[in-house]
């Protein structure tokens, strides 16, 4: 019989936050310690504490009066009729480092067509520019490898204010030049949420422990989509119309019925048979998704193939998703450890939650076979490299 996690174990790992913590303790799901006027995580982290309402969330330290920011030559400007921003010369560099490449899909030619495009609107809308350096900055760590796997202040920052300054405006009326940079806006958020936790190791990390933020990045993706019909990012002037074989991907439909394209292993520890279908078995859709990918070359996992995966995720599937349930857990480690070999946002997270679902799997599972099979040392674990 296999082990289990006890639910007192689980609760005990849960981080408490502070009832009357600053925003900023808040915003990164940490507890403050409440200390007046500088917590202890807000001085460490170098940002001004913000128990008062008139200071910005993370608001950089060496933005306070008694440590003004140096003044900059040759300034780059973003506003929009009620917001402003000033570039300053790290903002610029990443601006002109990655001016004309996908941040999403490097080397992706419908991809560097958007990304040049959003740059150009990110100068008339600040909550773009905010999000597109933002998404630089973790691309950046991405680039640096393992060692900077936690997001910087400035990455923080950014995100922050983008996050702020975008749901002041979808709560505006939206016009038709504003879809695009709302969509932009949208993808660059999601990709924020997913890039990883501020876990360092896999022992830091989800499944292993929990906190209030597990999983947050479900929630974000299914935000996105809910725009998808507000702004239509397949109409004609969209400038996103030329990722119509991206969205076809992911919203292609599944099967139906049965068990074709998944493989005998996979559909064996999945419990699927010729006969199951999505009502009868929690796992059907997700273990098609995940098979759809699974023989492609990594070259070829595209965003589309890995987000119809992540659109399998709902109803009882998330549920036991968030249970920690073995078997979900196993495709989620599946397909973790294809598409992070090809999208780099996706590489971040899986840098440490990949290993701490195996580790969770082979600490509170070990009795179950059929699952440690797939993992490493198990006896399928070669053939699914």
């Amino acid at each position: 019989m296999a082990m289990t996690c006890p639910r007192e174990v689980q609760q005990g790992r849960t981080l408490r936050r502070s009832r009357f913590g600053c925003r900023n303790c808040k915003l990164r799901k940490l507890k403050c310690d409440e200390g007046k006027p500088q917590c202890q995580r807000c001085r460490s982290f170098g940002v001004l504490c913000n128990f008062m309402s008139n200071i910005p969330d993370l608001q950089p330290a060496a933005a306070d009066t008694e440590r003004p920011m140096p003044p900059l030559t040759n300034a780059v400007w973003t506003s929009d009729a009620s917001t402003t921003y000033q570039l300053n010369a790290k903002c610029q560099d990443f601006i002109t480092r990655y001016l004309g490449r996908s941040l999403i899909t490097p080397d992706d030619p419908n991809m560097i067509h958007v990304n040049r495009k959003l740059l150009k609107l990110a100068f008339n809308y600040p909550f773009l520019m905010h999000a597109s350096i933002a998404v630089a900055l973790a691309y950046d760590r991405h680039l640096n490898g393992p060692l900077d796997n936690r997001r910087t202040l400035e990455e923080c920052y950014h995100w922050s204010q983008s996050t702020i300054l975008f749901n002041k405006r979808v709560r505006q009326p939206i016009t038709a030049q504003d879809k695009d940079p709302i969509w932009g806006t949208a993808a660059a958020l999601v990709i924020l949420t997913f890039s990883p936790p501020d876990a360092c190791t896999p022992e830091q990390s989800w499944p292993l422990q929990s906190s209030s933020s597990d999983l947050d990045w479900l929630r974000m993706s299914k935000g996105k989509m809910s725009l998808w019909h507000m702004v239509n990012p397949l109409r004609s002037d969209s400038l996103f119309s030329v990722m119509a074989a991206t969205f076809a991907h992911m919203h292609s439909p599944l099967p139906e019925r049965g068990i074709d394209g998944i493989p005998w292993d996979l559909a064996t520890v999945c419990n699927l048979n010729k006969s199951s279908t999505a009502e009868s078995n929690t796992y059907f859709q997700a273990a098609h998704a995940l098979s759809q990918i699974l023989d492609l070359p990594d070259s070829e996992v595209q965003i589309g193939h890995a987000q119809l995966f992540i659109r399998s995720i709902h109803g009882s599937f998330e549920t036991l998703l968030r249970e920690r349930d073995p078997i979900a857990l196993l495709l989620l480690y599946l397909w973790y450890r294809k598409a992070s070999r090809s999208i780099w946002w996706i590489g971040l997270r899986a840098r440490v939650e990949c290993p701490s679902i195996c580790r969770y799997l082979q600490l509170y599972h070990v009795n179950n076979g059929a699952v440690q099979a797939f993992l490493p040392g198990g006896s399928l674990a070669d053939s699914w490299n």
